[in-house]
């Protein structure tokens, strides 16, 4: 099982808005398939291992994750995948917290002969699904926020200097967040004063092959065109609230998508909207 945990958070960042699960195969003490969740659209962990193992999975033991999905979405149902390969035993580390799955996987698998256990590494297969729980159970994104601030609460130097407050090893936790997150949010004076890329990076610095979305909250469209992050990869969302048509074609000339937003009584974007909003277009998770 933390084999397939391990599994799991390799898929992380790559799977919303379905979980990303890691699935483990095991005959006579042997690994004979593994696999983790393909991007939408593609296999599930449970049946990426189904096919690696084969013949072999015929009297197997599968370790996963979250209990096996037992409903049509994009692709067939994973108990019955489980059930047609011939496996004997299926050990979940946790339930899906899907309302319409919650238990019925499992179910269906005991009641086709399978012997089912739930539970083993449960903390862990938690800690990855906390955003996937609250969004297919809200409808609202899991919120991550982030800072840097050093022991006596300051965020900067007294001159605004910020850049880099903390060490390697936190520079490299925060690219570990954003290669798991959906979206990255920030405010526009982030944009102004710090000039960010806001990219999800490798340590060697390579840029990750799916970049979250930046979601820049400027109620008055002073995104710069040349900002940094509409020269990144992937997609740049500008909130606003009361924008000049002309600065909005000049910031989606500059490749940036805009998005006007109902605004609070002082002006500013209403957050509890765009809450929704990104709920809605399948971001499972973001980080402030």
């Amino acid at each position: 099982m933390e084999r397939a945990i391990g599994l799991a958070r390799h898929a992380r960042g790559t799977t919303s808005p379905n979980p990303a699960v890691g699935a483990v195969i095991v005959k006579d003490e042997i690994v004979v398939g593994e696999g983790w969740t393909s991007p939408p659209g593609g296999h599930h962990a449970e049946v990426v291992a189904l096919e690696q193992a084969g013949s072999k999975a015929a009297g197997a033991a599968l370790y996963t994750t979250m209990e096996p999905c037992c409903i049509w979405g994009r692709t067939p149902p994973c108990t019955d995948a489980i059930v047609a390969a011939g496996i004997s035993e299926v050990h979940a580390a946790t339930t899906d917290p899907n309302p319409r799955i919650s238990g019925r996987g499992l179910e269906e698998l005991r009641k086709s002969g399978i012997v089912v256990s739930c539970g083993t590494c449960e903390e862990s297969a938690l800690e990855i699904y906390e955003a996937f729980s609250k969004h297919i159970r809200t409808g609202h994104p899991f919120v991550t926020a982030k800072f840097a601030a050093s022991l006596d609460g300051k965020i900067a130097t007294r001159t605004g200097a910020s850049r880099w407050i903390t060490g390697e090893a936190a520079r490299q936790h925060v690219h570990e967040l954003r290669r798991g997150c959906d979206a990255i949010v920030t405010g526009i004076d982030s944009i102004l004063v710090d000039n960010p890329q806001l990219t999800a990076r490798w340590p060697d610095g390579a840029l990750h092959s799916r970049q979250p979305i930046r979601v820049v909250l400027d109620s008055s469209g002073r995104t710069p065109p040349d900002a940094s992050i509409l020269a990144q990869p992937g997609e740049t969302l500008i909130v606003t609230v009361d924008v000049p048509g002309d600065r909005t074609a000049n910031l989606e000339e500059a490749g940036a998508k805009v998005l006007k937003a109902p605004a609070t009584r002082d002006g500013q974007v209403d957050v509890r909207w765009l809450l929704e909003y990104l709920g809605q277009q399948g971001v499972v998770g973001f980080m402030v």
